[in-house]
């Protein structure tokens, strides 16, 4: 396989990098909440103004048909520019969309896709259960088909930006009676509907992105169904592949962004006896050690989008990518605790954002599946083992 980039890969990194240059933010993030609700959306309207949205969304649904290599190339130069994450824009671009664009029929495609490129909505996933997180399909949430409505009893936890989301991807079980795999529908629901309740959920690092959310009798059309009734677990199937592979790029690319601060952080911070935290032996190797598994999780990045290139959709070969990258994450935000030592009252602008990374990184390893969910995958569907 060439690593190399083409001629013509070069010159689309080069005019990424321009318009990058011309048009990335130089105020910084709010806070989330409902400002930086608005600064996501103004920044994606941005993007689509130039002609940057939806790299590699088919051009017939509004987005640039590129390949995945150049989509990867945009994301690399995007990231070292410290562009703005992708935040509550998220789900649409990564899950939703292609989830619908996989599996909707053409009037969901026309009705949903246009306003997520055009950054006018925000989207949540509302999947997990306080029974049915690893064990997805134990879901327990219920919908009864009425006329040409279903109607919604039930919960939901761990909805990531819940309160300022415009619309939710939903799995509800249709059929009660059928087998755990079968009889779940996915299903598009308004975050506004009557009869839903939403409750945040502080985290450990503070922050309030997750949320509870309840379902009393809540309506929803049956023309919002995607995929079709009892159909669920196969459109999810599809959503969680993208999740658990193109979805997950860019946080693949940060993280190489991640060790490079984390080695300037060492060249900074004193240890006890008064030496740069880089000069100590075993630091210098862990940071070695770090650096390297970068490269080889880029590797492993560079031959999921040559794979992916000849697929319609990610295969199960992405949980390889989200197990390594997560755990990997949490590796190096540990090692920047280390390097900071006991006395951490005095963060400067550099090392302030590592302990609230650390504890961020924990959620790295849940979010989209298990690090153990992700061993289970690999080891049966890659490598063929029994259950």
């Amino acid at each position: 396989m060439n690593l190399d980039f083409s001629p013509e890969q070069v010159e689309f990194r080069e005019r990424v990098r321009d318009w990058l240059h011309d048009n990335v933010p130089a105020e910084k993030r709010p806070p989330d909440g409902a400002e930086g609700r608005a600064f996501d959306l103004a920044w994606q309207q941005t993007l689509y103004r130039g002609g940057w949205a939806g790299i590699n969304w088919p051009k017939e649904y509004g987005g640039q048909g590129l390949d995945t290599f150049q989509q990867l190339i945009f994301l690399m130069e995007y990231s070292r520019c410290g562009a703005p994450g992708d935040h509550y824009r998220f789900n649409g671009l990564n899950l939703a969309g292609p989830t619908i664009i996989a599996c909707g029929d053409e009037a969901q495609k026309a009705t949903y896709l246009p306003p997520i490129l055009k950054g006018e909505v925000i989207w949540c996933q509302g999947f997990s259960e306080p029974g049915a997180g690893s064990d997805l399909a134990s879901l327990k949430t219920r919908a009864v088909i009425e006329g040409d409505e279903m109607i919604v009893t039930g919960s939901k936890i761990w909805t990531s930006w819940a309160r300022f989301a415009d619309w939710q991807q939903l799995l509800v079980r249709t059929d009660p009676d059928a087998p755990r795999h079968q009889g779940i529908t996915w299903v598009i629901n308004r975050m506004d509907n009557p009869g839903m309740d939403i409750r945040p959920i502080r985290d450990m690092a503070g922050g309030t992105d997750l949320h509870e959310v309840f379902y009393d009798q809540v309506r929803i059309p049956l023309q919002n169904v995607v995929g079709g009734l009892n159909n669920g677990w196969k459109v999810s199937m599809a959503q969680l592949s993208f999740e658990r592979g193109t979805a997950f790029m860019p946080s693949q690319i940060e993280t190489q962004n991640t060790i490079e601060a984390l080695i300037e952080l060492a060249k900074t911070r004193r240890l006890e006896d008064g030496r740069y935290a880089i000069e100590d032996d075993h630091i210098a190797y862990q940071l070695a050690t770090l650096r390297a598994e970068i490269r080889s999780l880029l590797a492993m990045t560079l031959l999921g989008i040559s794979r992916n290139e000849r697929l319609a959709m990610p295969g199960p070969e992405g949980s390889m990518l989200k197990l390594f990258q997560s755990e990997l994450y949490k590796r190096i935000t540990a090692l920047a605790l280390d390097i900071l030592g006991p006395d951490r009252t005095a963060l400067d602008e550099l090392a302030g954002r590592w302990p609230r990374a650390f504890l961020g990184s924990f959620a790295n390893t849940l979010g989209g599946g298990t690090s153990e969910v992700m061993r289970n995958i690999i080891g049966e569907r890659c490598l063929g083992l029994p259950r």
